[in-house]
């Protein structure tokens, strides 16, 4: 073994250790989640303002996550620095909200600093620490253990168990808030309104279909001959096939056309009714476009006939319309 197989030996073994050790501190977690979780739930969701998220260094770093979290889930949350908070920006605290305050020591003092003026304005205090005895513990309404048992750091020196068990504690306080709000697809989707994500959750077949003249459509006596036409102008590789009432009855496609021709008819003096196929595959206007996609690719189709609220065709929507309105 070479000394540089020895070097890559011990960095995957300091890799493994690292999350084996951060995989027992979230284990650890399970048994605190009981009535003080409960209890800074309830806090919240009777709150009529923000939840302010605070902390310092690296805490102050899962605070911004944690905020961004609650915020992008149903529940109004900010982060504000604790230094810049003791400058002025506490400002921004209000009596309708609740802190909630990180600190792996509990006795950070740009955090504790704070306290005389949170407990004059009767703001709620929620805390996560990894001391239940120390200031801001004893200080909050509420405090969520955050205990680790070690650092992942083999010096003891870098936050990283504690700050992971902050940040799972955080989002399991997220999660817990959705759930107990009735917080749907919807809702995050009103959230989301922006990128990949937000067109997913909004963006409806209605909203990239084509419809009016744009859909090929010919009646049930139409000669193949001029089903072609209709195909071949309007570009979606089929046509659908209509009643008197102008109600769909079936589709002809490029596939029924490659059958029609390797059966030898006559494409002159046969109507498509007699070659069309009367199943076909279709989805309502109403339905996420991501749903169309899903479907498109489960039933390996290119092109969905849409259907309105009264069973009549709406329009008609391919594969590159969903991939131009960027939901695939």
């Amino acid at each position: 073994m070479t000394a540089d197989d020895s070097k890559d030996i011990s960095v995957i073994q300091s890799a493994l250790r690292t999350i084996e050790i951060e995989g027992s501190a979230i284990s650890a977690l399970k048994n605190r989640i009981g009535p003080e979780f409960q209890q800074a739930c309830d806090i919240i969701l009777k709150c009529s303002g923000r939840v302010v998220v605070t902390g310092m260094g690296k805490s102050g770093h899962i605070g911004k996550k944690i905020a961004a979290t609650l915020a992008s889930t149903g529940t109004p949350a900010l982060y504000v620095h604790p230094a810049e908070a003791s400058h002025g920006d506490i400002g921004m605290i209000t009596a309708a909200d609740v802190v909630l305050a990180l600190s792996n020591s509990g006795e950070t003092e740009e955090i504790t600093t704070l306290l005389p003026v949170l407990k004059r304005k009767d703001i709620p205090l929620i805390s996560i620490t990894g001391d239940k005895n120390s200031a801001l513990a004893d200080a909050a309404s509420v405090n969520i253990d955050g205990q680790v048992d070690e650092e992942a750091c083999p010096l003891g020196l870098a936050p990283t168990s504690s700050t992971t068990a902050a940040l799972v504690l955080g989002d399991a306080l997220s999660m817990a808030l959705l759930e107990a709000r009735g917080f749907t697809r919807d809702d995050f989707a009103i959230s989301h309104p922006g990128g990949n994500l937000g067109r997913k959750l909004l963006v409806k077949v209605k909203d990239v279909m084509h419809s009016g003249d744009e859909i090929p459509k010919v009646s049930e006596s139409t000669p193949l001959t001029n089903a072609l036409v209709e195909m071949s102008e309007k570009g979606f590789g089929l046509t659908t096939v209509v009643d008197d009432s102008g109600n769909i009855k079936g589709v002809f496609t490029d596939g029924d056309l490659r059958r029609t021709l390797d059966a030898g008819k006559d494409i002159q003096n046969t109507s498509v009714k007699e070659v069309m196929s009367s199943s076909y595959r279709h989805i309502p206007s109403n339905a996420l476009a991501a749903e169309a996609a899903h479907l498109m690719q489960e039933s390996n189709v290119y092109v969905l006939i849409v259907i309105g609220e009264d069973d009549g065709i709406e329009g008609i929507i391919k594969m590159y319309d969903l991939l131009q309105a960027n939901v695939v």
